[in-house]
């Protein structure tokens, strides 16, 4: 199942930001103080050895979360990409970057990727023309994103997300106003700033 619990919590626990609040909110302001406490009661216990079973387990739950990932879907994904020829780690971070939700995210239509998927949801995001509702959808080179229509420009949320000049598109996007492109294959430079994916493989090759 994917996780609906505090998401402040989530990112204490594994002491990284995972980008699951809205920059600039009070909520991501409350967490960058206390994101090297850990949740619970503190000071009870000394700290506790970490196997490298649970160290591959940290990086794979972080992943998860990050991108709002049921056990089910990140495993489909694990299973797809080592059956491709290559480096597996490339070919999972490729992808969940090609995830249209993510996408949504990454063009800033959204300031987080849960409500990136949201939006998909809820049949605001058009690809080459055409609605699709389906978060998962694996983006292709050249395909077009665009906003559904002018109302749904007029969503706060949107409309302070379209308004952001500091937004750093990665080199595989571009974005004109309201529409997007997806210019080629993605790069994992930008998941392995946060999550070491050997690691992830190596959870699940055991």
């Amino acid at each position: 199942m994917r996780y609906t619990g505090p998401r402040n919590r989530l990112a204490r626990r594994e002491g990284v930001d995972l980008g699951l609040k809205t920059p600039g909110s009070k909520s991501h302001a409350r967490l960058l103080k206390k994101l090297n406490v850990r949740p619970g009661q503190q000071g009870l216990k000394g700290k506790r050895k970490i196997t490298e079973h649970a160290t591959q387990l940290q990086e794979k739950q972080k992943l998860r979360y990050m991108f709002g990932l049921s056990e089910k879907q990140l495993k489909k994904y694990f299973t797809f990409s080592i059956k491709k020829k290559g480096n597996t780690a490339e070919h999972l971070s490729k992808f969940l970057e090609k995830r249209l939700d993510n996408v949504v995210y990454r063009l800033g239509f959204a300031p987080t990727r849960s409500s990136a998927r949201q939006f998909v949801t809820h049949g605001h995001v058009k690809v080459n023309d055409k609605l699709v509702t389906i978060p998962s959808y694996q983006l292709r080179a050249n395909d077009l994103v665009t906003l559904r229509d002018e109302k749904t420009t007029k969503i706060p949320y949107v409309e302070k997300s379209l308004a952001n000049k500091d937004l750093l598109l990665p080199k595989w996007l571009d974005r004109k106003a309201i529409t997007g492109k997806f210019l080629t294959e993605p790069t994992g430079d930008l998941i392995g700033q946060q999550i070491n994916l050997r690691l992830v493989i190596e959870f699940y090759s055991r």
